[in-house]
């Protein structure tokens, strides 16, 4: 690919779970801002790997919700659901290489040999499973991607937003999964496999994710991909401190657009940010020229709710 035919490739990649949220529309909305700002491409992508979770009324109303709001995408929508043939073929690279292994740990048994991971609940696989003989163990079991022993597996990156950032995945990660027990595809695998496959140079999300982007660096490399560059952003919290989610039903999209405009939601979510000094109602695209990733803060943001 030759520099004139070079574009900047976002994407939007919401899980069809429920309605959305104003926490996924921030990150929309930063997202589309950014690359629309680059003069780049937008792909919206359903991440609907997810079989007892998904349902397509709900990614039905996601498509509604974007387009309500203005930030409409380029290419798209691609649901992951039907892309299980190319994960198939990845994952098969990985094993021929032992990257792989079969682990029947349970999530209790795990959590029966360590803490939870500092302060946010995660645990690090220990590698119970990664040696064991073939026939020792049958029945359902998940696919684990090895990660180096510790000291040889340090990814750094240098995250649009907050910086450097240095991981050990042995000690912060640990062997994690690319296949579920159930048959599902892991996200980390999905994701990475997607990113790579539609040109995506630009991911970004909310920090809650960042411990993810070494992971999946790790991942497409060992795969012969390039990653995409990462960038996080601030998260949107309720009065209590804790991340907005589906359990927020008073500011899902539902609710809020039978209360306000597009506009009303683009200029409240636009001053938060940071890109605007007052709460005026503004379209998505009216942002673009001014928009710029020093003008928004770092610490999460607490919502009130009027």
């Amino acid at each position: 690919m030759n520099n004139k035919e070079y574009i900047e490739r976002g994407r939007f990649a919401p899980s069809p779970t429920g309605r959305m949220h104003l926490g996924n529309v921030f990150s929309a909305l930063l997202s589309w801002l950014s690359i629309k700002a680059q003069g780049g491409k937008w792909v919206l992508r359903i991440e609907d790997i997810d079989p007892q979770r998904s349902r397509m009324e709900y990614a039905d109303l996601i498509m509604s919700d974007l387009e309500w709001l203005g930030l409409t995408w380029d290419e798209g929508p691609f649901y992951q659901s039907e892309r299980g043939e190319i994960y198939e073929a990845e994952l098969q690279k990985l094993a021929d290489r032992g990257m792989t292994y079969p682990c029947y740990c349970t999530r209790a048994d795990i959590l029966a040999t360590q803490a939870p991971h500092e302060s946010d609940g995660r645990v690090v696989y220990k590698g119970t499973c990664r040696n064991l003989k073939l026939g020792t163990h049958s029945g359902p079991a998940a696919v684990r991607m090895r990660v180096p022993e510790e000291g040889e597996g340090i990814v750094s990156f240098v995250d649009g937003h907050y910086g450097e950032q240095t991981v050990d995945l042995t000690t912060q990660c640990g062997d994690f999964i690319v296949r579920r027990k159930d048959g599902a595809w892991a996200y980390q695998l999905a994701v990475v496999v997607d990113d790579a496959l539609m040109g995506i140079t630009e991911v970004v999300r909310g920090r809650d994710l960042l411990l993810s982007s070494p992971q999946q660096i790790y991942l497409a490399k060992e795969l012969g991909f390039a990653p995409p560059r990462f960038t996080h952003l601030p998260l949107l919290c309720n009065t209590e401190g804790q991340r907005l989610s589906k359990r927020d039903r008073s500011l899902d999209m539902g609710a809020l657009r039978s209360r306000f405009e597009a506009e009303d939601i683009i200029g409240l979510l636009a001053y938060e940010a940071g890109l605007q000094e007052s709460p005026n109602r503004v379209t998505a695209e009216e942002l673009v020229a001014g928009f710029d990733w020093k003008k928004i803060g770092c610490e999460d943001i607490i919502l009130v709710e009027n």
